[in-house]
């Protein structure tokens, strides 16, 4: 990697479709309750079937496996393209325990997240994670960001969809 960038990029655009050369990990947040159908998930799927095929499986089978809050699934979807599967979500809905945005689980699965970037010499791409449905602030996800991944050196590129 050619210097280090001290923060993080922002650009407009799709981050399923990164425009950078390399090895790039697109990284989302997931709940913890098997529910992939609404948000960026939606945009993942329109590209390819294996994140939500990896996820219902990883839920399906979490008996035997680390599913659950702050583990991180990393599927290869193209020979230089995986998504990361991150669970930082407890259920869907807002309700009398607050919002689903867990930032404990998104700070760990950031901290999983950077060791298998750096392991595949890979940048990493993202939505505003869990600023939307989750409920969660970009206040609070940034410098999680900003410690768990740009401090290591990895190049990250967040994406405000255009619209």
């Amino acid at each position: 990697m050619s210097g280090i960038s001290s923060e993080i990029s922002y650009v407009r655009g799709d981050a399923t479709v990164p425009s950078v050369k390399g090895v790039k990990v697109i990284a989302h947040v997931c709940n913890d309750i098997g529910g992939w159908g609404k948000g960026f998930v939606l945009a993942l799927s329109r590209h390819w079937p294996e994140p939500e095929k990896a996820y219902r499986s990883w839920h399906r089978d979490r008996a035997a496996n680390d599913f659950g809050l702050g583990a991180v699934q990393l599927v290869q979807v193209e020979r230089h393209v995986w998504v990361a599967n991150m669970i930082g979500q407890r259920g869907i809905r807002t309700g009398s325990k607050g919002v689903p945005v867990r930032y404990e689980a998104i700070d760990t699965a950031l901290g999983l997240l950077a060791e298998r970037a750096a392991e595949l010499g890979a940048s990493v791409h993202m939505p505003r994670i869990e600023c939307g449905l989750a409920g969660g602030t970009w206040s609070r996800v940034e410098p999680l960001i900003t410690e768990r991944l740009v401090r290591r050196g990895i190049a990250v590129t967040v994406y405000d969809h255009e619209g």
